[in-house]
């Protein structure tokens, strides 16, 4: 069947991607691609058998597609809550309830559309539900390939460990955020040493407005009170973004030992989008994540799925463009009234 060769096809492809690279964005999109035809592959296969139980097993498909978008959207609704309750009230931490709601209305606006017959409602449900699924498709392959990322293996062997910072209490206290990534950066650094690598580990983060001290200091204070020999740790303490956490992390990398190889350790929800950066800015390294609070990781993911989307503007934006295009030049042609010899025109003004 052409799905499942198809599926077969692009699977090839993401294994070759995950070989070559696997902190390419293009990989997350091969996977929601083939996971995509195989479910395809699968219901058609279905479809087509005659035993009474492949149809009961099409039915139960069908309808766990038709359940699951409120059950997301009904566990994002509580999440945002318990965020909000656990949490500071700011937009960052809206974003779980906010998507949540913005699903069951999408849902609820596409079933009132079809009570009332409108063709100008059933063509913007069209348009909404389009652009739905395709920002929907690239959330669920971002996720999936993000928690399959976590998981694969750290390199064996590195000449650095670079822990990303995450902002401070009370102007200069490590949150428990920031220490679960420093303790897993200790666990990455000693792994490595017991390998016969001769690590060095640094420390990335800037000073904030807020702080009293620079992220990097209140960093290399927290392992030095656990221990860590001062003279291993190197301060990275000029930077306000993951991307400048890397590229000033690089520098000193280069600096001390050209062309080295790091491990980045950073929060599991970040590890991803923190690869594709690395990716881009040329750091030789792979990410490994430390462990957050279970009510913290869905708005955390939403926010890094957000960032990437839009740091893919220029592509997303053409194809949301294209998927309005289409149905609007469909329901036109539709509704043109026929010319000479049976062809098709857009309606227009009446003539004199």
């Amino acid at each position: 069947m052409f799905a499942f060769k198809a599926a077969a096809v692009i699977l090839a492809l993401f294994v070759a991607g995950v070989l070559r690279d696997r902190r390419s964005f293009a990989n997350a999109v091969l996977l929601g691609l083939a996971l995509a035809l195989v479910a395809l592959g699968t219901a058609e296969w279905l479809a087509r058998g005659h035993d009474p139980a492949d149809r009961v097993v099409l039915l139960a498909m069908f309808a766990l597609v038709a359940v699951v978008p409120f059950l997301v959207a009904a566990y994002l609704v509580v999440n945002g809550v318990t965020m909000l309750r656990r949490e500071s009230v700011r937009p960052a931490n809206l974003l779980s309830l906010l998507v949540g709601l913005g699903t069951l209305a999408v849902i609820g606006f596409r079933l009132a559309t079809r009570l009332t017959g409108s063709g100008e409602l059933i063509l913007s449900a069209t348009i909404v539900m389009l652009l739905f699924a395709y920002v929907s498709f690239q959330c669920v392959s971002f996720v999936l390939y993000a928690f399959l990322y976590g998981r694969l293996p750290a390199p064996r062997n590195a000449d650095f460990v670079v822990v990303l910072g995450s902002g401070l209490l009370d102007g200069g206290r490590v949150p428990p955020l920031l220490a679960s990534r420093l303790d897993r950066g200790l666990a990455v650094y000693r792994a490595l040493a017991a390998r016969g690598s001769d690590p060095v580990l640094i420390v990335s983060g800037g000073k904030g407005s807020d702080e009293q001290v620079a992220e990097a200091d209140a960093m290399a204070g927290y392992l030095a009170a656990r221990g860590f020999p001062a003279d291993r740790i190197e301060r990275e303490d000029q930077s306000a973004s993951t991307e400048e956490n890397l590229a000033n992390s690089k520098a000193i990398m280069d600096r001390l030992r050209p062309g080295a190889t790091c491990v980045i350790v950073t929060s599991n929800f970040h590890v991803f989008r923190t690869a594709m950066i690395a990716r881009r800015i040329g750091v030789r390294g792979q990410v490994t994540g430390a462990r957050t609070a279970g009510y913290y990781w869905p708005s955390a993911t939403l926010r890094e799925f957000a960032a990437v989307f839009v740091s893919y503007k220029a592509v997303n934006l053409a194809i949301c463009l294209l998927l309005v295009a289409v149905p609007v030049t469909v329901t036109l042609l539709h509704h043109a009234p026929p010319g000479p010899h049976g062809a098709f025109r857009p309606r227009g003004p009446a003539g004199p």
